[in-house]
């Protein structure tokens, strides 16, 4: 298996071949190392991260490992990101909620979909299996009734008791009841919303 400074050699030659094996290789960890700090723009950060490393040949001599050389790039597109639109920066001194009001959301929007998978948890199988079926896998009422081997209208009907039963359960996960009461209003969007969290490393 080739390592990772000769990839990244070929791959600055035009070997796309190379850059696909380095992008599986560093995507889950360069993917955990943004996802915390600016949400769904994880993935942005992560091209620019990949397009510096070709950008900059002189940088990357092979006297440390790569990894140590990717976080570096990494880190230094991070504080880019951050600094748009800002005179000042210190990373030393401040966080994330004090830099990105809408990571702070997300964050918080996180927390609530942790608690729904949660709670999808604490149904009773049946009613679990139908919601993700439904909502995740999107099958019709007459599909979900034929996994289920049974009739359409208890499908949906079961589909309404495991709503009930999913709403009865949040309190019991939740944190704050501000944001359990926004999420009420729009179950559906927030339920569907949440499988993302099961594709991504």
């Amino acid at each position: 298996m080739s390592d990772d400074a000769e990839l990244l050699v070929r791959w600055r030659e035009g070997d796309r071949q190379a850059g696909d094996t380095l992008l599986r290789r560093h995507f889950p960890a360069l993917f955990r190392f943004f996802r915390n700090k600016v949400g769904d723009q994880a993935d942005e950060l992560i091209q620019r991260t990949l397009t510096a490393c070709l950008a900059a040949p002189e940088q990357y001599r092979g006297d440390a490992s790569f990894r140590t050389y990717l976080f570096r790039i990494a880190r230094h597109e991070l504080y880019r990101y951050f600094k748009r639109g800002r005179r000042d920066l210190d990373p030393l001194e401040q966080s994330v909620a004090d830099l990105d009001a809408s990571m702070t959301e997300w964050m918080a929007g996180r927390r609530a979909r942790e608690a729904l998978l949660v709670a999808l948890r604490r149904l009773p199988l049946d009613l679990q299996i139908v919601l993700e079926l439904h909502y995740w896998e999107g099958l019709t009422m007459f599909e979900l009734a034929a996994s289920l081997e049974i009739p359409p209208g208890t499908a949906k009907s079961r589909i309404r008791r495991a709503r009930e039963a999913l709403l009865e359960v949040l309190p019991e996960v939740m944190e704050q009841g501000a944001r359990l009461e926004c999420t009420l209003e729009d179950l559906d969007e927030w339920v569907a919303g949440v499988r993302a969290m099961l594709e991504r490393p």
